[in-house]
């Protein structure tokens, strides 16, 4: 890897220089391990473009989109609350903040109602329409409890109404308006609060879990009562419409490992009596009641330990009663059903290809039609209570998250224009299309294609293919910070929907279980092939690059093919047999491959990027949380190791205190700037706005890997 060079055609104005954005010469404290070298790299901003060149989407800049979420609409329909999450770009840690702001459903009234340095979330309406009740943590301790504060729909200043021990986690109001029902986690023992200030803070692994439980808060009377206790965590409750009952989920314990193995149960609400609503061995999720508060729709999977079998839409007896299926054969998976108001359909948000939407299904006859317009991500739907009106947050391929709403068969509204300074500054975003291609065994496949901005039909351009983690997730046809950030640099990304994708079927998400770099693989070269033979990608300019279920394919393909010029595996799963008895969700891994490490080890090691990295032949740039906990870090020390001792050119890059995903914004912004300049060093395409790292004295970490 190349320190503090000057490319032909680089507009680098030195090393840790001061550009237009300074950022008050902030270091990151980032441990870069290159063989041969130690690196570090200054937090400098994004450098002036040519004043000739276009004004593109820069690392800085995908820092500054302002994400809307949460809408909630009023009971009368007429109004949405919802939050607005905006950074301070001139802040020395460039911390970023969530406020709440009101808007009518015909845009006008636009009114922010929270301010102030502490996040506001989760909104939500009484049932009368005269509060609106969120979560905060306005304490002026470091360690200040989240509660549920109010204020008036109109306006003026909140206040706290929860004064619980620990934080509340989510909450809502009983249909009545008498209470709320809050989850909290359990304390911890006393016994353990004093062993640890005696004894110091050592744990004993799987030995005590806190739960978290229901919480009931009278709003008459201030008093709060604990409605459930036991050896269990509590989630997704839901009132019965006459406020008498709640349904909720429980787990065996809060770990992720055990995520799939839940049951339903209702609770009385003044007696505190509990009784088992359904079971099945693995996973029955987000129980809701029907207006009429007969039956209780949910989700369930038998599975205890896989998310690639679908889950299917159940209706039960709420008084207690066999269940019935009621999507038996809808081929798409299956999330957390919405009733109308009238109790005849049941809607559910789901994927399809390279959208998402909301679907409705017919009580009575299980007929399905799609009930929103397709094409972008849509997500957090929120129904009027007269079921006339929707509100929900929609993404586009040139748009960040808005917030929309729209009656039934009526033309959606844009509500707020939450990143119009993208418009405003004239910055120029790359095109985005779902392409498709067929792989070697004849089937179709789907990605989403990306042009660089300026993009001239029959050019080749530099090509980068980025794989999505999951396995089960979906690349989306929605606006994409990173995507838009390589197009302003002049890249082509596909992001291919391979086998073991949701949003195509069954069979499509269960086509890589036991197959793991084979039919994935195969999918991702044969979207590369065609973005060859469309012109569109240059054949001797291709990158790889992906985190965490992508960073595994990213360093599987390293090791299977020579043709790309760089590869950069993050988070990536580099050796299945260790990564099972260090990660957070093993038996989802054993679900894959037939049985654990000492059961099936021929099968963890076959699909496994270290058994063959002796076969890598480009140069490989590591990234890696320091506190992953889903993909340990070792993942990527291990393959760092393997490739330094057979003398490869590699580099790994570890951030201190991130843990599966990297959330510190100087963090974010050094990942963009170093991919730009790795994969612009090995394609002869210098980054059009950013600085390289340069050379510097070894960082003293305190441990070998850092060295």
């Amino acid at each position: 890897m190349r320190a503090c060079s000057s490319w032909p055609g680089s507009r680098s104005g030195g090393c840790c220089g001061n550009g237009r954005n300074d950022m008050r010469s902030q270091r990151i404290p980032l441990v870069i391990v290159a063989a041969g070298v130690t690196l570090v790299v200054c937090g400098s901003p994004a450098l002036a473009q040519e004043e000739a060149g276009p004004r593109v989407l820069s690392a800085r800049d995908t820092l500054r989109i302002n994400q809307v979420g949460s809408p909630e609409l009023s009971p009368d329909g007429e109004w949405v609350v919802y939050t607005l999450r905006t950074r301070d770009m001139d802040a020395d840690d460039l911390a970023a903040v969530t406020h709440l702001w009101r808007v009518r459903v015909d845009g006008t009234g636009n009114r922010q109602l929270t301010r102030g340095p502490h996040n506001a979330t989760a909104p939500a309406w009484s049932p009368d329409g005269g509060i609106i009740a969120f979560l905060a943590a306005r304490g002026e301790e470091s360690d200040a409890k989240t509660q549920v504060h109010f204020l008036y729909a109109d306006g003026g200043e909140a206040w706290q109404v929860t004064g619980h021990d620990e934080s509340v986690g989510s909450f809502s109001f009983a249909p009545d308006g008498s209470a709320l029902l809050f989850t909290a986690r359990d304390p911890l023992p006393e016994e353990e609060e004093k062993r640890r200030r005696e004894q110091g803070d050592a744990e004993v692994v799987d030995a005590l879990h806190r739960m978290t439980h229901l919480w009931l808060h009278d709003l008459d009377t201030s008093e709060t009562r604990r409605l459930t206790e036991g050896d269990f965590t509590v989630r997704n409750p839901d009132w019965s419409p006459d406020s008498r009952q709640v349904a909720f989920e429980t787990r065996p314990n809060p770990t992720a490992n055990d995520a799939w193995r839940s049951d339903l149960w209702v609770v009385d609400v003044e007696t505190g009596e509990r009784r088992l609503l359904h079971e099945n061995g693995g996973s029955d999720t987000s129980p809701r009641w029907s207006p009429d508060g007969r039956t209780i729709a949910f989700a369930s999977n038998a599975a205890a330990s896989s998310n690639t079998l679908h889950d299917k839409l159940y209706l039960a007896p709420a008084g207690g009663g066999e269940p019935r299926v009621l999507l038996e054969d809808v081929d798409r998976n299956f999330s957390v059903p919405i009733w109308s108001a009238n109790g005849r359909y049941v809607f559910w948000p789901t994927g399809e290809g390279t959208s998402t939407g909301l679907f409705r299904v017919s009580v009575e006859s299980g007929a399905v039609i799609t009930a929103s317009a397709p094409g972008g991500r849509n997500s957090a739907w929120s129904l009027s209570d007269d079921g006339t009106r929707w509100a929900w947050v929609h993404t586009s391929p040139d748009r960040p998250s808005e917030i929309y709403t729209a009656t039934a068969g009526g033309e959606p509204v844009r509500l707020t224009d939450a990143n119009a300074w993208l418009r405003d500054e004239g910055v120029q975003l790359g095109t985005v299309e779902t392409v498709r291609w067929t792989n070697s065994d004849g089937d179709p496949v789907e990605g989403v294609l990306t042009k660089p901005v300026g993009y001239e039909e029959g050019a080749a351009y530099p090509f980068i293919v980025n794989p999505h983690g999951g396995p089960t997730g979906a690349s989306l046809a929605a606006f994409n910070t990173a995507a838009q950030f390589f197009a302003g640099n002049g890249y082509v990304v596909l992001q291919p929907n391979f086998r073991g994708s949701t949003n195509y079927g069954q069979a499509f998400i269960s086509a890589n279980i036991d197959n793991w770099g084979i039919t994935d693989y195969d999918d991702v070269m044969t979207g590369v092939d065609h973005a060859i033979e469309m012109g569109w990608a240059d054949p001797d300019r291709l990158i790889c690059y992906g985190w965490s279920y992508g960073g595994y394919l990213s360093a599987w393909i390293v090791t299977q093919t020579d043709r790309f010029q760089a590869v950069s595996p993050g988070a990536g799963l580099t050796n299945l047999y260790s990564m099972y008895s260090t990660n957070d969700i093993q038996d989802y891994l054993a679900s894959f491959f037939g049985g654990t490490p000492w059961t099936a080890a021929d099968n963890y090691r076959e699909h496994s990027p270290m058994t063959y990295v002796a076969d890598v032949k480009s140069p490989v740039l590591l990234m890696h949380g320091g506190s992953d906990t889903r993909v340990p870090p070792e993942q990527s020390v291990e393959f760092y190791r393997a490739l330094r001792d057979l003398g490869k050119d590699v580099t790994f890059v570890r951030f201190p205190r991130e843990g599966h995903g990297i959330v510190e914004p100087l963090h974010q912004m050094d990942r963009l700037r170093r991919y730009a300049t790795f994969f612009g060093e090995h394609v002869n395409n210098p980054p059009i706005s950013e600085e390289q790292p340069h050379e510097a004295e070894p960082a003293e970490t305190g441990d070998d890997e850092g060295q």
